[in-house]
C-alpha cells in the first residue's frame, strides 16, 4: 500500500500544474489528484464553450485560473474569472462554470469532516 495521499502527480520534482492538461476541441479535461473525505483536488482544462452545469457541493470550492477566462456564477452572481484569479464557491451554494476562452484550473474543495 502506498503512503502517498496525492495521485496522478510526480513527486519530488519541480513541475507547472497547468501543463498537466490539456485544453482538448470540444471538451472537459480533469486530473484527479486527491480524493477523500476531507478533500478533493482535480485540475481541468475546458474548451471554449465548455461548461459545467449548475450544482451544488457538500463543501466549499476554491478554483484558481491558470489561464484563459471562466464565466462563474454562484447563486445568482455571475463573475469572469481570469488567469491567476481565484474565486470561493461556498458548500451548499449552487454554481456553475462556462468557458469563455479555454481555460485551465486547479479545483480544490474542502469537506467538512467532523
Amino acid at each position: 500500500m502506498s503512503s502517498h495521499y496525492l495521485k496522478n502527480i510526480d513527486f519530488e520534482a519541480p513541475l507547472a500544474l497547468k501543463e498537466l492538461v490539456s485544453c482538448q476541441p470540444g471538451q472537459v479535461v480533469s486530473r484527479t489528484l486527491a480524493q477523500n473525505k476531507a478533500v478533493s483536488i482535480t485540475l481541468f482544462a475546458f474548451d471554449k464553450g465548455e461548461e459545467i452545469s449548475s450544482h451544488r457541493s457538500e463543501g466549499d470550492a476554491m478554483v484558481v485560473l491558470f489561464d484563459g477566462n471562466a464565466e462563474i456564477t454562484i447563486g445568482d452572481n455571475t463573475f469572469t474569472v481570469g488567469e491567476g484569479q481565484t474565486i470561493v464557491m461556498p458548500a451548499g451554494i449552487p454554481h456553475a462554470l462556462k468557458a469563455v476562452t479555454p481555460f485551465k484550473m486547479l479545483l480544490t474543495v474542502v469537506f467538512k469532516t467532523e
